[in-house]
């Protein structure tokens, strides 16, 4: 019942017909986080793709410059020298065959995925379970390395995955309440900037078509697509 008005209480401040100006939509959003709990602020993005052909699919990492304030669980594939160098950058899980036992069973106790070139025998006969959750090892996502070191850190620092889904949104979080609305803004920017540089090939028409914001408890806020170009 508390989350209805609090719900409600927001709605009353947005103006649904109204396409804020990025600044002024994250200090709504931000005034709109009444959770007992730091809100995530997300950004979601429709763009004039059709993912259901390969030639539009959109997809990639960022590093955000001032991180997402979540903490990412990171699982390693690997085995020997490059295992021992996963642990020490501070993964979560790392193993081959244990962990590859441990998925089959339901065991994922990992945000993000990465494996050694020579682990992917063995990763990819659990595609079925990983690919549906996103957590596919990726080579175009440096997700697929010998640098478990540089993706540990890359995804502990902040790093961000963004994929459209099939009605070609993308949603993803740049951030917690708690942030200063500059930097909120900065990571919004760099988001919509690396979606815009993923642009594909096969896109016709207007490509960044709606931009929204909304907190994890809050209502959705239309942006206006112009304010979020860098």
């Amino acid at each position: 019942m508390a989350h209805n008005k609090r719900l409600n209480a927001a709605r009353a401040n947005v103006d649904r017909n109204k396409n804020y100006g990025l600044a002024e939509a994250v200090a709504l959003a931000k005034a709109n986080a009444k959770a007992k709990f730091d809100e995530t602020i997300e950004i979601s993005l429709n763009l004039g793709i059709d993912p259901r052909h390969a030639d539009q699919m959109v997809r990639g990492l960022i590093s955000l410059p001032n991180g997402t304030g979540k903490v990412l669980r990171v699982g390693v594939f690997a085995r020997g020298a490059k295992a021992d160098e996963a642990l020490a950058a501070g993964a979560d899980v790392v193993g081959a065959d244990d962990l590859a036992e441990k998925v089959q069973a339901g065991e994922i106790e990992f945000d993000r995925c990465i494996a050694t070139p020579d682990m992917m025998a063995l990763v990819g006969r659990l595609g079925k379970i990983l690919g549906p959750r996103g957590l596919m090892p990726n080579p175009k996502l440096g997700t697929v390395t010998m640098d478990v070191k540089g993706a540990v850190t890359a995804a502990k620092s902040g790093q961000v995955e963004f994929r459209a889904e099939k009605a070609g949104i993308i949603h993803a979080g740049i951030g917690k309440a708690s942030f200063d609305d500059e930097k909120l803004v900065e990571n919004a920017k760099a988001l919509v900037d690396a979606v815009q540089k993923a642009k594909p090939t096969g896109a016709k028409g207007t490509y960044l078509q709606k931009v929204a914001l909304s907190t994890t408890m809050g209502p959705g806020i239309r942006v206006d697509v112009a304010s979020v170009n860098v």
